[in-house]
């Protein structure tokens, strides 16, 4: 009894489905990595700024924690790489206030530029671009 045939799959399919796929591991990393570094400053930022500081933070690496889980599943194709790339301009936006105008009742002074948080913004942004990235081509299909 010989194993079953298999139909082969297109090329312009295969393609498609590994460059979605190195897409959402890349969105996945940069949510991850982001997550990472918005838990380890949260004890820092407590002791800034408070309550409300430390708060933004926790809820910023939550939200980056939910939307790597969610962007790495192919099955939540529809919604997941929308919200990745909302939560990850969200965040970026504001550092990029945090550093410009300040933010209200959170920062009330512009601060200098950092290293971590340049290249973590870098980073989002990169991966909110790859998020509108994977929408567009779900919207070709």
């Amino acid at each position: 009894m010989g194993l079953p045939s298999v139909p082969p799959v297109p090329a312009r399919f295969r393609g498609r489905a590994w460059g979605d796929t190195v897409l959402r591991y890349f969105v996945t990393a940069v949510c991850a990595g982001s997550a990472g570094v918005h838990a380890a400053l949260i004890q820092p930022h407590l002791a800034e700024g408070g309550v409300p500081l430390g708060s933004a933070f926790a809820a910023a690496a939550a939200a980056l924690a939910l939307a790597a889980l969610a962007v790495r599943q192919p099955r939540h194709g529809s919604w997941a790489p929308a919200a990745v790339t909302a939560v990850l301009c969200l965040i970026a936006v504001s550092y990029l206030l945090s550093r410009t105008v300040g933010i209200p009742l959170l920062i009330s002074q512009a601060e200098q530029l950092d290293p971590l948080g340049a290249v973590t913004t870098a980073a989002e942004l990169a991966g909110a671009v790859a998020g509108a990235v994977l929408m567009s081509r779900k919207e070709r299909q």
